[in-house]
């Protein structure tokens, strides 16, 4: 966890923007439709219950650091990326999941189409309302832990992109070695000169 925590100080403002601007988005995409932002052309015939609004902005916050753990900057956006493996496969399914999963959570128990064609409208609200919650903690879970291991994979694999504080011009060239130094791969297995 402590890894996770760490790879966003090393994030550039660009990153940093791009997690800001994933996270408004996440929570225009999970709450217009559900009507937690209110809005003219979505309605509920259900009043929001309070922890919906706490459950959409950290949903939109770990969607927002999530998504932009995705986001190529700089050199990244000129290579090829890797081909996703099984961790990588499991991440992404977790944040789907999770994505969905807070969706449902949140939205009007009797405007979800599917849940009132199996349940009609009283078991909307007497077997689907109260298992709303409880989908709200999964999700925010599901979430939480592909975030974690999104960023933590950063520090650990060293792909984060470093940020260099202004006028540390020693930290540049310890980076790029002794300048007698023989070409050396890096990490990433690449050669650097």
């Amino acid at each position: 966890m402590r890894l996770a925590l760490r790879a966003p100080a090393l994030w550039p403002p660009a990153r940093w923007g791009a997690a800001l601007a994933a996270a408004v988005l996440t929570a225009l995409a999970a709450g217009l439709p559900t009507a937690v932002i209110p809005n003219p052309v979505f309605g509920r015939t259900v009043p929001t219950p309070w922890w919906a609004y706490p459950v959409l902005a950290v949903t939109a916050v770990l969607g927002g650091l999530l998504l932009a753990t995705y986001v190529r900057l700089g050199a990244e956006r000129a290579t090829e990326p890797p081909e996703p493996d099984g961790q990588e496969r499991r991440r992404r399914r977790l944040g789907t999941a999770g994505g969905l999963l807070s969706f449902l959570a949140v939205g009007c128990p009797v405007c979800n189409k599917v849940v009132l064609l199996l349940l009609g409208s009283s078991g909307a609200m007497t077997v689907w309302a109260p298992v709303q919650p409880v989908l709200a903690v999964a999700s925010v879970v599901l979430l939480a832990v592909a975030t974690a291991q999104r960023l933590a994979g950063e520090v650990a694999c060293g792909s984060a992109p470093a940020a260099v504080p202004a006028g540390t011009a020693t930290a540049t060239a310890a980076a790029a070695g002794p300048p007698d130094a023989p070409d050396v791969p890096d990490a990433r297995g690449t050669l650097r000169d």
